[in-house]
């Protein structure tokens, strides 16, 4: 039985196979390349029990295209992975391989492999708080300047009814005007994505 350990980086991974004593039959660097991975991972195909890839910010491709032709993939939650604390030599080979040692131990923390159609949902659920926070951002930010210039105060409904021309009246100075109105130009943009056309804002509170 062989065990299968890749530690992920931007645009290439390390790839270790081992067996159930925890003897390397493979190690290598390969480039982000689904086929190249496919490709090198075949010959060990019928032994392999299980292939496990770090949960990096990029793990969709791989772990997606690798379950897709038939392979056992395993997420793992890799910081609550722990190295030997005597161990002294650390390296991407080094990583690879603690991953397939610890799925043959089957001590691996895993992370939940979502399926595709509901991760899509979820990451857009994520995309759209991230527009609501920058819309807070652009309030708050407005708010501070026109405290700041005038020792007046605005509310939040209020922002979002200000118009460049509003701006130019408030009585702040010219740098600080093209502040707020870039403030205004984010803000309109947060509130145009993700934003059925036939809802009003609100619904993103």
């Amino acid at each position: 039985m062989l065990f299968c350990g890749i530690d992920l980086h931007s645009n290439n991974c390390f790839v270790v196979i081992c067996d159930d004593n925890d003897k390397v039959l493979y190690s290598r660097r390969l480039p982000n390349n689904l086929a190249e991975i496919c490709a090198a991972l075949s010959p060990y195909r019928a032994e392999l029990s299980g292939v496990v890839v770090e949960s990096t910010y990029n793990w969709y491709w791989l772990v997606d295209g690798l379950i897709d032709v038939g392979y056992s993939l395993h997420l793992a939650n890799t910081t609550a992975i722990k190295q030997y604390d005597g161990l002294k030599h650390r390296g991407d080979e080094s990583d690879a391989r603690h991953l397939a040692h610890v799925l043959r131990l089957g001590l691996l923390p895993e992370g939940h492999i979502m399926p595709q159609p509901i991760r899509a949902v979820r990451d857009l659920a994520r995309k759209r708080m991230q527009l609501v926070q920058q819309r807070t951002t652009q309030i708050v930010s407005i708010q501070t300047c026109l405290a700041q210039q005038t020792g007046g105060r605005i509310s939040g409904n209020d922002v979002k009814q200000l118009i460049d021309a509003d701006i130019d009246k408030m009585g702040v100075g010219m740098v600080e005007a093209i502040g707020i109105k870039a403030n205004l130009a984010v803000l309109r943009v947060a509130e145009s994505h993700f934003r059925p056309p036939h809802c009003r804002f609100r619904s993103m509170e």
